[in-house]
């Protein structure tokens, strides 16, 4: 249902041979990897006879060595050859000859031979990247090692020599086969050694099916289940495995396998740790090295780096090491800790981790978030990672476990916050800054970090400034260093400003920091140093600047367009970027990638006081928020336009001043959307109030991709709830009634369908109250997908017959096709398999008229879970491969998983099982809609797959599994799966 919305034996490496001068091979290329073919200049030369394609095969194969005529026949007819096979071979030969390169096949000795560069062949080709990859394994770089073996396997075309004849051809086509399967064998560990434990299940699934027998495969599979948290299945492998070589052989698995197995049953923790990190592919590196650089003109603090640097040096014995700098904003925490994490590496051989906690600003970052990021950055796959913050806290310490990691945690809010990131284990160490002192956080070590000597600012103001310039004015350079408090930050804004003007003298700047405008008493007492210091660079901007730097200060995302920048300061866009651009060079913001900007979150504070007190009109604070809110509602709403033509939601939305920007197509749209999410979230939510309500729950409705995209539901969630209790506070009814429908959107996409009925019950009850139309075709769709969810079918086929009415009714054909695809999913369930065909084709064809994509992917989707049920197999697959690209294209992954489930319940009507465990694996992998519900039924199918492949007890596993989930919710399958898990069952 929907909403609209090494191989240990591979084949001789020859030695590279140089090409004789004399060839004159161009561009020829040949192909033995699959069938037998040649190529010049991309083009494919005519193949000829199967027997002179094995003629051709048998000279390849000999890399440049002559073979007699005799040796040829052999090849070809074996011991049967026919009377005329010497008059063929040369006839063969002749008819090569014309079609090749002079000089490529060559006669010798009353033979022939075939002479062409290395690279002209592709096993050859292959051959050369398995040597480099082996080479790269040895030397302990397995995601090059990975990246190569994937390149080799990537020259493979199907069976190698396909149907080329002869006995030589057979040997060698067999041996190609087994030197495949020793490639692929190589990857699937390397896949292992990185990290990519999740991904792998599904290949190896398949591959176990179609090579039972082959005990590393089986092997490989265990840990890979057992990585991913899945024991059970790890277990239940080995049970298959024994049985099956009992069954067949009549042996036992062999000493490795079984001792694989034991670690299993122990929890062997040095099991569950990969290698090394995830290969280069992804963004986070092997090894995390994620210390920010330190600054080359680092200054002072000797007493503190020893300090430190000795505890940090501590860790490598048997305690974890924690301190803690605490001190104003200003001072220098961050560039004292980053300096001495770097001093530490040589202690920490396995990586640095560091993040900015953003406890200064008023929304510190969770530590549930830092630990994702962390586990990402330590090689675990998003599929791997625990929901729940304990969890992941849990992983990242037992990751951790016999590992000596700095975790540099900078801009902490308070204990609380860290506690859970901290390391835990002997040998790993933790570096704090903070503006509070720590007291309570149990075992730090604890420095409080004051101001500079007057000579270690002296120093730092010269490093910036130059020898030259200081010397010439040390009483100027001394007066403004005292000027600045002795703060680093302060000293280091000046001294770059000074640096940047070559027309200043330090006496003039020494005047301008004296001047009574500056109120440099304020440098005197806590935080208001801190403002003090960043006066400097605020005083000298120009009234434009200033301003440009109060307004975008209000935003709340992390950071900001220069289209956006430009809506909230209600000017053209070249002259925003000159405003932006002069306030990067004044440090008082950072140029974050080219078009974008941050602020430093004590800046942006500074900047929300400078708004405050200096900002007038005072009601221009309000008016730049509701700017950039009209600019990301209205951009928004052309997205939601673009990917959904003929939709009337956005007719719905509020009205915007600001026309926001236009996009030339719709995946142009989409970039920005998903590039923007944080922002667009952001500004949502700091619009919760007053008359921004009804625009920004508006933008959290037009933005309801972020919900089903998997890779923003989180955020969009909590964005939603704070929506619904703003609104409820402010008893505006409109709002709420519309936010309560994106609610029951998000509790629908998690498989929450009593909650989901709840919302949109309630949702339709306000609509209702506010005569608001928009929200009552979803409360009808959402009510419906949720009744049938629960069983309640006659219920759900009244909703979305309303739904359909409905829409009709507004013009609204993407709402009209989807309550009809997702009625067909009711009348599956109410047996009326044709009707259900009928109604996922009508909605079919009014997306495809409309030329929507997602939603028309959402309607073959419909169908093809319509003809599954119908046992119409091959029309199934058709429109299910269909859904599953545009998912993929359009980075819908919920979707994407969902659709590789029916796509395994397909092949599993069909009886190929092996084809549907690898769908419902990679369903696990990729994530799904629906939930642990949907979990559940993803294992049951991938255990009947498994079932059917002789793989009983992995089978059992996940039922076991799902049927935990079924009794635990009181849902009817249970039934069923105990059924499959009795005895009888099982034979």
């Amino acid at each position: 249902m929907h909403r609209e919305d090494g191989p240990s034996a591979q084949p001789h490496i020859p030695e590279p041979r140089t090409p004789d001068p004399s060839d004159n091979d161009g561009d020829l290329r040949f192909s033995v990897l699959g069938p037998v073919r040649a190529r010049r200049s991309g083009q494919a030369l005519p193949p000829g006879s199967p027997q002179q394609r094995a003629l051709l095969a048998a000279l390849l194969l000999r890399e440049g060595r002559t073979a007699t005529a005799a040796e040829l026949i052999d090849a070809i007819w074996g011991e049967d050859p026919p009377s005329q096979a010497l008059a063929a071979v040369r006839t063969y030969a002749s008819r090569l000859r014309k079609i090749l390169d002079p000089g490529v096949l060559v006669s010798e000795s009353g033979g022939y031979a075939v002479r062409i560069p290395a690279d002209a062949l592709d096993l050859q080709v292959a051959q050369e990247l398995v040597a480099e990859a082996e080479k790269a394994r040895a030397g302990g770089d397995r995601c090059q090692a990975r990246v190569l073996i994937n390149k080799s396997l990537g020259l493979w075309d199907g069976e190698p020599l396909a149907s080329v004849p002869g006995p030589y051809a057979e040997t060698q086509r067999a041996r190609l086969e087994e030197w495949h399967l020793q490639l692929l064998e190589t990857r699937l560990e390397l896949d292992l050694d990185v990290g990519c434990h999740a991904e792998a299940v599904s290949e190896l699934t398949a591959l176990t099916a179609a090579h039972p027998l082959r005990e590393r495969l089986r092997e490989l599979l265990m840990l890979a289940l057992y990585r991913s948290g899945r024991q059970a299945e790890a277990l239940a492998v080995y049970a298959d495995t024994r049985r099956l070589l009992a069954d067949e052989l009549g042996v036992d698995p062999r000493p490795e396998l079984s001792a694989l197995q034991q670690r299993i049953l122990q929890a062997d923790a040095e099991l569950a740790r990969p290698a090394e990190q995830p290969a280069p592919t992804t963004t986070q590196p092997a090894r995390p090295a994620q210390l920010p650089a330190t600054v080359p003109d680092f200054t002072g603090r000797a007493t503190f780096v020893r300090e430190l640097g000795h505890r940090l040096a501590s860790a490598e014995g048997a305690v974890m090491a924690v301190s803690a700098l605490a001190g104003i904003g200003g001072v220098g925490k961050t560039t004292l800790a980053v300096h001495v994490a770097h001093e530490a590496k040589p202690h920490f051989p396995d990586g640095q981790l560091y993040v900015d906690l953003q406890g200064a600003g008023h929304r510190a970052a969770e530590p549930e978030t830092v630990l994702g990021a962390f586990l990402r950055a330590l090689g675990t796959a998003d599929t791997a990672i625990p929901d729940t913050l304990d969890e992941r806290a849990a992983l990242f310490r037992s990751l951790l476990d016999g590992r000596r990691v700095l975790v540099l945690l900078d801009n902490a809010r308070d204990a609380a916050q860290i506690r859970p990131l901290l390391p835990g284990t002997a040998g790993c160490a933790a570096l704090v800054t903070s503006r509070v002192r720590m007291v309570d956080l149990a075992g730090a070590h604890l420095v409080d970090l004051d101001v500079m000597s007057p000579d270690e600012a002296l120093r730092l103001f010269t490093r910036i400034v130059g020898e030259e310039r200081v010397t010439a004015e040390r009483e100027a350079a001394l007066d403004v260093v005292a000027a600045c408090g002795f703060l680093p930050l302060a000293i280091r804004i000046a001294a770059s400003r000074l640096a940047a003007r070559r027309t200043w003298t330090v006496s003039v700047l020494a005047a301008k920091l004296a001047d009574e405008r500056r109120r440099l008493d304020e440098l005197q007492a806590g935080d208001l140093a801190v403002k003090a210091t960043f006066e400097l660079g605020y005083g000298q901007l120009e009234p434009t600047q200033a301003r440009a730097f109060r307004l975008l200060g209000l935003a709340d995302g992390p950071d900001i367009s220069l289209p956006a920048a430009t809506a909230a300061l209600g000017l053209p866009e070249h002259d925003t970027e000159d405003l932006l651009e002069a306030l990067v060079d004044t440090s008082l913001l950072e140029s974050a990638a080219p078009g974008r900007y941050r602020f430093h979150d004590l800046v942006r504070l500074y900047a929300r006081a400078c708004a405050e007190r200096d900002e007038q009109p005072p009601a221009e604070r309000e008016a730049a928020l509701s700017r950039l809110l009209d600019f990301y509602l209205a951009t928004t709403a052309r997205v939601f336009a673009l990917e959904r033509p003929g939709d009337r939601l956005v007719d719905h939305l509020a009205s915007t001043v600001y026309e926001g920007l236009a996009f030339s197509d719709r995946h142009e749209a989409l970039d920005w959307l998903y590039r923007e999410a944080n922002c667009v979230l952001a500004c949502a939510r700091q619009s919760f109030v007053g008359t921004r309500l009804r625009r920004a729950v508006d933008l959290l409705w037009a933005a309801k991709d972020l919900a089903e995209s998997g890779a923003n539901s989180k955020q969009y969630e909590s964005t939603a709830l704070a929506a619904r209790d703003a609104a409820r506070a402010s008893g505006d009814a409109h709002a709420e009634g519309r936010v309560r429908t994106a609610l029951t959107n998000v509790h629908l996409v998690a498989g929450r369908y009593e909650q989901a009925d709840e919302e949109a019950r309630t949702a339709r009850e306000l609509a209702t109250r506010a005569q608001d139309r928009a929200p009552l075709y979803w409360a009808d769709n959402d009510q419906g997908i949720a009744a049938a969810a629960t069983g309640r079918y006659e219920e759900a086929e009244q909703h979305l017959v309303n739904a359909a009415e409905r829409a009709r009714a507004d013009g609204h054909l993407p709402g009209a096709a989807s309550a009809l695809c997702n009625l067909s999913r009711v009348h599956l369930f109410l047996g009326r398999t044709t009707e259900a065909i009928d109604l996922a084709r009508q909605g079919v064809a009014i997306y495809d008229k409309l030329g929507l994509t997602v939603r028309l992917a959402n309607g073959r989707y419909a169908l093809g879970v319509a003809l599954t049920e119908a046992n119409r197999t091959a029309e199934a697959l058709e429109q299910l491969a269909a859904a599953l690209q545009i998912f993929i294209k359009d980075r819908q992954r919920l979707w994407e998983g969902t659709t590789h489930f029916r796509i395994a319940q397909a092949h599993l009507n069909v009886r190929k099982p092996s084809q549907a465990a690898q769908h419902a694996e990679q369903a696990l992998a990729s994530g799904y809609m629906g939930g642990e519900r949907m979990r559940a039924s993803i294992l049951t199918t991938l255990g009947e797959a498994l079932h059917a492949l002789g793989q009983t007890d992995r089978a059992r596993a996940c039922w076991q599994e799902a049927l935990a989930y079924y009794e635990q919710t009181g849902a009817r399958d249970a039934e069923r799966l105990k059924a499959l898990l009795t005895p009888a069952a099982a034979a």
